[in-house]
């Protein structure tokens, strides 16, 4: 079962940030209280299915705004690339990469999201690209 998580300064923000962007929903895990652990529900999250995801507080020092990649970059399927990156731009979130046509693949965007992760995002192709 594939699993990420999400390291975050200020789990609140990042717990807004995220359920803005993605619509995601967060429950505290049991046993994770400690380090303000949430476990991630959404459309993609499903209860013993192929993926899942938590968010909790980081454990050291956030890294600087604008750095190269500081872990791996997740990136999700939206319906409108440029829709959720001019979102994610006008609430708190920071250019990693504007909207970008990738022939054969669709258009992705890259932002940091106030934390220093980096989220990706990504839409279909337009037909004919």
């Amino acid at each position: 079962m594939p699993h990420f998580e999400i390291h975050a300064s200020d789990v609140s923000r990042a717990k807004s940030f995220y359920s803005g962007l993605l619509g995601w929903r967060f429950s505290p895990m049991p046993g994770g209280e400690d380090v303000d652990y949430h476990l991630i529900e959404g459309t993609d999250f499903v209860e013993g299915g192929s993926l899942t995801g938590g968010l909790m507080r980081r454990m050291d020092a956030q890294p600087a705004s604008g750095s190269p990649v500081r872990g791996g970059a997740m990136t999700f399927e939206v319906e409108n690339c440029d829709e959720r990156y001019a979102w994610a731009l006008a609430n708190g979130g920071a250019e990693a990469l504007p909207p970008t046509d990738f022939p054969g693949v669709g258009r992705c965007a890259y932002v940091e999201d106030g934390e220093g992760n980096i989220v990706g995002m990504i839409s279909a192709p337009k037909e004919g690209s």
